[in-house]
């Protein structure tokens, strides 16, 4: 009787725990209609992005720094790129070392495109797998990544996949492909820190509300 009582107290455990973890995983309705509940910034992910159109770019050169640069731009100008804002939250924490990490292992010779198909390459799977193998260290709750798709010169306009996921278990709550124009910019990070910033736009005015509703 003994080994038997023991063995349903150690089921309950079990079960009383896996209830405790569902429980602290957050849906997408509580994500955008609960001001109090956080959200985690991790960065723009280019490590799937392609640069349509530009040959005379220093792949290198975007790779080594520019990636980090309108990474940090983002987050330096908060109140110009209100992200926070987008999303009805007063603040949000914000940790760019892991995309940052990736974005610099990303191969420069695979940066540069002459097609302009590859303007819209990435599907919702692609998204998927990658947050999967995304490293989020020790961080809990919602996380919100940037995946770019495609930055098109000729049509000035860049294409982004927002996209909300739970930390702990990397599942999906929301990605869908957002684009943002782009306008006058004097350097590589800041003409395309414009089209971001049309994103973040879009996000706040128009793509909230719409997702808000389901």
């Amino acid at each position: 009787m003994k080994k038997i009582s023991a063995k349903i107290l150690l089921l309950l455990f079990a079960c009383t725990a896996m209830a405790g973890l569902n429980s602290q995983a957050q849906t997408l309705n509580e994500v955008l209609t609960n001001k109090e509940t956080p959200i985690y910034y991790f960065g723009i992910d280019f490590t799937k992005a392609k640069l349509i159109g530009d040959a005379a770019a220093k792949a290198d050169d975007i790779v080594a720094r520019q990636f980090d640069g309108i990474n940090d731009l983002m987050v330096n100008e908060a109140k110009k790129y209100d992200i926070a804002g987008a999303f009805r939250k007063d603040e949000m924490n914000s940790d760019l070392g892991f995309v940052s990490k990736r974005n610099q292992k990303r191969d420069p010779e695979t940066l540069l495109s002459s097609s302009s198909e590859d303007y819209n390459l990435l599907k919702e799977s692609d998204i998927t797998s990658l947050v999967k193998g995304f490293n989020t260290g020790d961080k809990k709750g919602t996380g919100l990544l940037f995946v770019v798709d495609g930055m098109n010169k000729p049509k000035k306009e860049l294409s982004v996949w927002v996209t909300l996921f739970d930390i702990g278990s990397k599942k999906i709550l929301l990605t869908e492909r957002v684009e943002g124009s782009v306008g006058m910019g004097f350097s590589f990070r800041n003409y395309w820190a414009t089209g971001f910033k049309k994103v973040i736009d879009n996000i706040k005015n128009s793509k909230y509300a719409a997702w808000k509703s389901k």
